[in-house]
Formats: structure tokens, sequence, C-alpha cells
């Protein structure tokens, strides 16, 4: 033991910082929490999410289609009776229905129009129609008003004819 490898009485011993736990600080993971654990990880949102999906299992899950708000033609004639005295045809769409008392109006999914007889000439816009309502109407001098492509549109433009699908838009 020499003089100068002694050291002084009154200065702390520095801390070695990082050298794992109880040792020093932190080891730069800053203070507390999940991530300053070691082994520490968080699980992604996504596994989250699917593990609240039920289970894909039999043929329950499949997707459900919309049912239709079935309408025939001799209710809608009988309602139409107030609008006898026009000459002209008039247009039926899901609007019309809806001042009609016909269809509800928070109703905002699929109308379809089946068969029955009706001798008034009206004009169907918007609304999918059975062959036989199809023909009925043209034969008591109505019209089915269709788009460019030929399908059967409200006047928003959507699609409601559901065997023909809309051509994508060109952007």
């Amino acid at each position: 033991m020499q003089l100068h490898t002694i050291g002084s009485s009154n200065k702390k011993a520095k801390r070695r910082v990082g050298r794992g736990g109880k040792r020093g600080t932190t080891s730069g993971r800053g203070t507390k929490g999940q991530k300053s654990r070691s082994g520490h990880r968080i699980r992604p949102a996504v596994r989250d999410l699917l593990l609240r999906l039920p289970k894909r299992r039999g043929y329950k899950n499949r997707p459900q289609s919309e049912k239709p708000f079935i309408v025939s033609l001799s209710e809608l004639e009988a309602k139409l009776k107030l609008f006898s005295g026009e000459k002209k045809a008039l247009e039926i769409n899901k609007e019309f229905l809806r001042e009609l008392g016909i269809i509800p109006p928070s109703y905002s999914g699929v109308v379809k129009i089946l068969n029955g007889k009706i001798e008034m000439p009206v004009s169907i816009r918007g609304i999918k129609l059975s062959k036989s309502a199809r023909e009925n109407i043209e034969k008591a001098g109505g019209s089915i008003i269709t788009d460019w492509r030929g399908l059967n549109t409200d006047q928003h433009g959507i699609n409601t004819n559901e065997n023909k699908k809309l051509p994508r838009k060109s952007a």
C-alpha cells in the first residue's frame, strides 16, 4: 500500500450505470413501465382485433344479403287511385313510394315490385321488378326508365338491377 493508491475517504464511489438490476440505473430504458422491463413486447393491435371476430363455422356465418321490401302491383294501383285524373304516366321511385306510405320513411334498402294487375300507365325508376310485373306495366302503357347502360337505376345512378354490375369508372 502506497500513498498514491489510497482513495479519499470523503468521496463516494462512482455508480457504474447500465450493469443490470440493482447495480446501475436504467440502462437507457427510461423509467418504469412495460418498455423498461426485460422481455418487453407490445402485442400487435391486429391480434386483439382478430380475437374479437367470431370463428367462421358453418353455413350461418355466410354474409346475409339484404331482403328487398316487397310491393305488389295491385297494392300500388290501389294507392295510385288518388292520381287517376292525371293524363301523363306517373314516375314511381323510392321517394314517391315513401310519400304514398307504401314503404317506411326510414327504409333505405332495396324495393322490389312483384306481380299483380295494373291498368294505369306508370314509369318506374330505381326499383327492381319481377318479369310478370314488368310485362304488366308495359301492357298497361307504362315504361321502365333505364340509364344509358340499359340498367334500371335510381336518380342517383345506383344500379338496382341485380343481374348486371356497373362498369368501373376510369380515373
